[in-house]
């Protein structure tokens, strides 16, 4: 413990420069449509609500000491980090070496895992007598290349590991996955469709933290560094996987992340994921808002930096963050262990936030408070630190994201119904609590109500509409037939963008009591002529006394969102930041709409015939685990596996597609059209070991 007053560490805690502005956030454009209005709402009470519970339950120091290791858990989870993975031979390699007046650049490179290379510059201050505290430098976006050759994030960020050397320091600057020598990729998600990331429970966030929980390994092996003084910082990115890792790895005695943090608010509601690609978010299992990261960090000395003007760290976030974190650090009597530095300007490395990243190593981890007069600044060029001449055979680093996140294990169908039961039940417990931990705990009331009603040629639909969750009103449209036998059964089929389309038409040519309420726009007037080949009239024809019912789930027909493609994958995005997927919460959306049928007079206890095409047939299969009164699931099109869709969290650390169909025939008939056989296969040979009849599950062209 340093010798300072409590009043003399609190005026260090926080410091704030001239020139700072009010407190602005990035503001989102404002909604278009209703639907836009409605998604906006629901956003903003989502966020807030995760925001209340965020440290809510945390009374007194021992509160948070009761949970901390059970957050810490929580996290290493949602990296994809748990259970972690082996920490194998570093292979650590030092390519060259670079002399300086003041200090030494060692070029090096080292395996966090088999094949997953780590490029990084090691800075040594010369003159040293004893072993010398340590930082992790971790950068940020800050691309490096020439004639398509990558040096490295690192070397964009060379004169804070200089600096650091100059001032006695031992640095070790990484680069990252995506921007290191050996690029691989942030922007799954982001930019390149690769939803199944959520399935996976991956995220590059996982993989650079725990390419830093190996550099702290590797410092641990230098004579150079004291082990008891090891600090971590970095910006933009570099300062998310500063409080991520530190969050998780007391070895980290002092952080300061610069320009990394700020709370979920700003995230989802004022649009600033749109600014972010993956690797600054985990997969949000356990529905965290962001100050329980910095939390984890507590008492340790956390130093917070960002500047007023930042549009991707807005200041209001900062601040929001901050004021909890400081009453946390507060209840564990430490409050004089957390600083706050805001500056004044853009997202820019300045020095207004640099100095003061020494002078808190300086304070925490050597005991002193010297005058800086100087101030960092390059001294090389790309070319002297680079660590490869040439890339190495077999690197992981361009792929990593398919192997460093097991899916689950396979295993063979149960052969006994002891067995079989078991397994369904972890199963489902899992599925609820890993992939669908985003459904409403408390339902709302369903609150259906008819808003319309035409009958035309023997068949009469009903509009009705319910309430999925708060700010989520869906549509319902039932269909029956007019003459013939009384309700005998029901059939909801899940409408995707396309189906709604053309139903809607159907019902504005059928119905021109309807028109002004489904006609698309520009539909010309010749096309009020009845369609006899309407959908609902192949449906009820095709099973007499056949209930038709179509739902069109949320972000389809009525409710969808206005934007094009790009917006449409930041809304998808803002989804997993809440800890939800779009799809998942299609599939609350079918597991309501059943609920809604069972109200209706009349239709209450009839069976339940539950079917998807396309992008909505897996939405319906899982929908099908959940809804009660189940006969039959009618599924076209389904894909062999979550690589594919639906998009759910975690789901393939559970389980695959097939397995899904086992699960559903377990409760229904289930027939398969256009699908691949092979999805079947392990619900058959299931069937076959514990006799369920021979036509629990069909397969047709």
């Amino acid at each position: 413990m340093l010798s300072r007053s409590a009043a003399a560490w609190a005026a260090l805690a926080v410091v704030v420069f001239a020139g700072v502005r009010p407190a602005s956030a990035a503001v989102a454009p404002p909604p278009v449509t209703a639907a836009d209005r409605a998604l906006a709402e629901y956003f903003r009470a989502q966020t807030a609500a995760l925001a209340a519970r965020c440290l809510a339950d945390v009374h007194t120091g021992d509160d948070w000491q009761a949970q901390r290791e059970r957050r810490r858990r929580e996290l290493f989870e949602m990296l994809g980090l748990w259970p972690l993975p082996e920490r194998s031979d570093l292979r650590a390699v030092v390519t060259g070496r670079l002399e300086q007046d003041e200090f030494t650049v060692e070029k090096l490179h080292f395996q966090s895992l088999p094949g997953l290379y780590v490029t990084a510059n090691l800075y040594l201050p010369k003159g040293r007598t004893a072993p010398a505290p340590a930082v992790l430098y971790v950068c940020g976006h800050a691309p490096v290349k020439r004639d398509g050759v990558s040096f490295g994030n690192k070397v964009a960020y060379q004169h804070h590991g200089q600096w650091l050397a100059r001032h006695g320091y031992v640095c070790l600057v990484l680069d990252t996955l995506q921007l290191g020598e050996l690029e691989g990729l942030h922007h799954g998600t982001y930019r390149e469709g690769l939803w199944w990331w959520n399935a996976r429970g991956y995220t590059p966030a996982g993989v650079e933290v725990w390419n830093c929980l190996r550099a702290l390994d590797y410092l641990g092996t230098r004579p150079e560094v004291d082990p008891r003084r090891l600090g971590m910082t970095g910006r933009s990115g570099g300062g998310a996987y500063t409080w991520f890792t530190a969050a998780l790895d007391e070895r980290v005695r002092v952080a300061a992340p610069v320009a990394g943090i700020t709370d979920l608010q700003n995230h989802v509601v004022d649009g600033c994921v749109e600014g972010h690609c993956d690797c600054m978010y985990f997969v949000n299992t356990h529905r965290w808002d962001f100050p329980l990261v910095a939390a984890l960090i507590a008492p340790r000395p956390l130093l917070l930096l960002n500047t007023d003007a930042d549009p991707l760290f807005p200041l209001d976030g900062v601040l929001r963050l901050h004021a909890k974190v400081r009453r946390l650090y507060e209840l564990c009597g430490a409050s004089t262990n957390l600083g706050l530095v805001i500056g004044p300007g853009p997202h820019l490395d300045t020095q207004d936030l640099q100095v003061p990243v020494l002078r808190w190593f300086n304070r925490h981890l050597r005991g002193e408070d010297p005058l800086i007069r100087d101030a960092a600044e390059k001294r090389f060029e790309p070319e002297p630190l680079r660590v490869f001449t040439a890339p190495p055979a077999g690197a992981l680093n361009a792929r990593v994201h398919e192997v460093f996140v097991p899916r689950a294990a396979p295993v063979p169908p149960p052969d006994t119904r002891a067995a079989w039961e078991t397994w369904r039940e972890d199963r489902t417990r899992s599925l609820r609590g890993q992939c669908f931990a985003g459904w409403p705990e408390e339902p709302e009331p369903l609150a259906p109500a008819e808003v319309a009603r035409a009958e035309a040629g023997g068949g009469r639909v009903q509009v009705l509409e319910f309430t999925s969750q708060a700010q989520v009103r869906l549509p319902l449209l039932v269909f029956t037939a007019t003459t013939g036998p009384k309700p005998q059964r029901l059939r909801l089929t899940v409408l995707d963008e396309e189906e709604w389309s053309a139903l809607a038409s159907d019902l504005a040519r059928e119905y021109p009591a309807l028109a002004d309420r489904f006609a698309p726009a520009g539909t010309p007037e010749s096309a009020a002529a009845p369609a006899p080949q309407a959908r609902w009239r192949r449906e009820l024809a095709a099973a007499p006394g056949t209930v038709w019912v179509a739902l069109a789930p949320r972000g389809v027909g009525p409710t969808a969102w206005s934007g094009d493609a790009r917006k449409q994958v930041h809304l998808r995005r803002r989804f997993m930041l809440l800890g939800q997927t779009l799809d998942a919460m299609r599939v609350w959306d079918v597991v309501r709409a059943a609920a809604v049928l069972h109200t209706v007079p009349d239709r209450a206890g009839l069976p339940l015939t539950l079917e998807g095409r396309q992008g909505m047939s897996g939405v319906a299969l899982y929908a099908g685990l959940f809804v009660p009164g189940l006969e039959a699931l009618e599924l076209t099109a389904l894909p062999v596996s979550h690589e594919q869709g639906p998009d759910f969290l975690n789901v393939l650390r559970v389980l695959d597609v097939p397995q899904a169909v086992a699960l559903a025939a377990a409760r229904a008939r289930v027939r398969l059209r256009a699908t691949d056989p092979a999805v079947a296969e392990f619900a058959r040979e299931t069937g076959r070991r514990l006799g369920w009849p021979a036509d629990r599950i069909t397969v047709e062209p």
